[in-house]
């Protein structure tokens, strides 16, 4: 959106509703909280942040090369999940994508702010996902990026530690943001709510149905990731465990997202 005058930003604004109101999921607009920091600054970090994490993955040799069989399909069902992107954020139109593996037994994968995912390749081995499955977790990870929750949950952690109401009038949000990301916030040690994982699960969900992705491979995910951690919570979900009533939701609005599935399979 930058370089955009007041009247196009404008036309944007009024059309972010449409998105809630078409065929798909229903989570409603971002938390307003994201709004205390500014977007460019957590996507600058989260740049920042994902080139020392591929550096120190380099370091240790753990850093798949471009022609890993692996990383060649993580990117190919990238291709088709990103042109979706927009739809939930218009700022995922000029996120500088990029999707790397790393060598690793962790069963994790994430997404920063800008569209910095990475891969482990314990979530793909030790789980045997299909190309389904991988695109329902990475549809889940791009959801947080594209619904802002790190960005949220830094506006939060703004608005308790800080005081928002007075640093804003005091200094300007866009200042208030500033002293947030200049405080050191670390991006891949943020926890999400419940009510974050929810949104993630289902937008994730639209993701993958709209790219082609069977997005019935979210209830086999969980399913095994709960296999697989006996009841625990994964790592890469230390605080939020997949459970009975996080698979019973998705299974709710699969009816939501299988004519999109079935529409692009046509396509």
């Amino acid at each position: 959106m930058r370089g955009l005058g007041p009247v196009v930003l404008g036309m944007a604004l009024l059309a972010a509703p449409a998105a809630w109101a078409r065929d798909g999921v229903e989570v409603g607009g971002n938390s307003a909280f994201s709004k205390l920091v500014p977007a460019e600054s957590v996507e600058q970090t989260a740049k920042t942040q994902y080139l020392q994490t591929l550096q120190q993955a380099k370091q240790q040799e753990a850093l798949a090369p471009a022609n890993h069989p692996q990383l060649v399909r993580l990117r190919r069902i990238a291709q088709r999940i990103i042109p979706h992107a927009a739809a939930w954020n218009p700022r995922a139109r000029d996120w500088q994508w990029e999707v790397n593996l790393i060598g690793s037994k962790q069963i994790n994968a994430w997404c920063m702010p800008g569209g910095k995912i990475a891969f482990y390749t314990g979530i793909l081995e030790t789980l045997k996902l299909n190309d389904d499955e991988v695109a329902a977790v990475m549809g889940h990870e791009i959801a947080h990026a594209l619904r802002e929750h790190a960005r949220e949950r830094m506006g939060k952690s703004a608005a308790t530690n800080l005081g928002a109401n007075l640093l804003s009038q005091l200094l300007g949000a866009g200042q208030l943001g500033q002293t947030v990301i200049g405080g050191g916030a670390q991006l891949l040690s943020l926890q999400f709510s419940r009510d974050d994982e929810t949104e993630a699960d289902l937008v994730g969900l639209e993701l993958a149905a709209r790219a082609g992705f069977d997005p019935r491979a979210g209830i086999t995910l969980w399913q095994k990731m709960g296999a697989q951690n006996k009841g625990a919570p994964p790592q890469w979900l230390s605080t939020h465990p997949a459970g009975k009533n996080r698979i019973a939701e998705m299974e709710k609005n699969l009816p939501r997202v299988m004519p999109l599935y079935e529409q692009a399979k046509k396509s």
